[in-house]
């Protein structure tokens, strides 16, 4: 908790959504990479991702249909939206995006009571 003149008075827990990102180049984006190579390309995305109040915990290049693996912590998925969106608007490289759940969060998860009925399933 913070007091009136906004100084930490209080442990303050922030917490901030893990995602899995998978980028596939296109033709272009790989011609751009080429061009700029891989360490310049983590940097830009770290500078990214950043700037929008998040953090890259790991970058990875990956042989087959994903070029690049991504685990980001970001503030929220308004901030994970809004990445996406801007990578696959610029038309190098499309995102695929995963929300990714901590083994908590199920144990959390399981204790919630779910009335739910499959289809064709008697009530």
């Amino acid at each position: 908790m913070r007091d009136a003149c906004g100084i930490l008075t209080e442990t303050e827990v922030i917490t901030v959504a893990k995602y899995l990102f998978q980028s596939s180049y296109t033709v272009e984006g790989a011609k751009g990479l080429a061009k700029e190579g891989g360490t310049s390309r983590r940097k830009v995305v770290q500078d990214a991702v950043e700037k929008i109040g998040g953090k890259v915990e790991a970058f990875y290049y990956a042989f087959g249909d994903v070029d690049v693996y991504l685990i980001l912590d970001l503030p929220d998925h308004i901030a994970a939206t809004a990445l996406a969106l801007a990578v696959n608007r610029a038309g190098a490289a499309t995102i695929k995006t995963t929300v990714l759940i901590t083994p908590e969060d199920v144990d959390k998860a399981l204790k919630q009571k779910v009335n739910y009925r499959p289809p064709g399933a008697k009530s």
